[in-house]
């Protein structure tokens, strides 16, 4: 499979370190099955490094964020009958429908009441809350409960200066910040705008 980046430099690990010290991912919201609805994300090298395939219809309400070899990292359900929207996510695959205490839960804002808002995130006893970049703009940040941004997500700009498609982003994660729970709410914000 061709690279994304085959111009950058090979760095060690599974992503590369910008020079703020965060952590940047590729995301392209397509799956790698023809004819399915999904996302991928790449490394700095090239590689993928979390995939959804979403083998039913657009703004499913059970979706897997999987590693690159299968394995289920989150399972994203919808909570049915909510006016705004939210999701509750589960480490794992999450297969019972027992009374488990979700990971994650995702709480979509009205944005006439919040502003820039999007949603609201509770990660056990941690908020964090989702914050559009822009009406014009195609992105968010994450911000922790003191306004500090952990990730960023953004539409992806070449160093050159051009703009991808909307389909391509960009994102930035904190070091300390778990990739996995990021990339997840990223499958949630894609869930909320029907993207997915």
């Amino acid at each position: 499979m061709a690279k994304v980046h085959p111009t950058e430099p090979q760095v060690s690990g599974p992503c590369s370190m910008n020079s703020a010290g965060k952590k940047t991912f590729t995301l392209w919201m397509k799956s790698l099955v023809c004819h399915t609805n999904g996302f991928t994300v790449f490394d700095s090298k090239g590689q993928i490094v979390y995939r959804v395939e979403n083998y039913d219809t657009k703004g499913s309400s059970e979706v897997h964020l999987m590693n690159l070899h299968g394995h289920v990292l989150f399972t994203i359900l919808k909570k049915k009958l909510q006016i705004l929207g939210c999701w509750n996510g589960y480490r794992g695959n999450f297969t019972s429908r027992k009374k488990e205490k979700p990971s994650l839960q995702v709480k979509k804002c009205c944005r006439i009441l919040r502003g820039d808002l999007v949603c609201e995130v509770r990660v056990g006893f941690n908020k964090y809350f989702m914050v559009s970049l822009g009406r014009k703009k195609q992105g968010f940040k994450i911000v922790n409960s003191g306004g500090d941004i952990i990730a960023e997500v953004k539409q992806k700009q070449l160093p050159t200066g051009m703009v991808l498609g909307d389909d391509v982003l960009t994102s930035e994660i904190e070091p300390s910040i778990d990739q996995a729970l990021t990339v997840a709410l990223v499958l949630v914000y894609g869930l909320m705008n029907r993207r997915l």
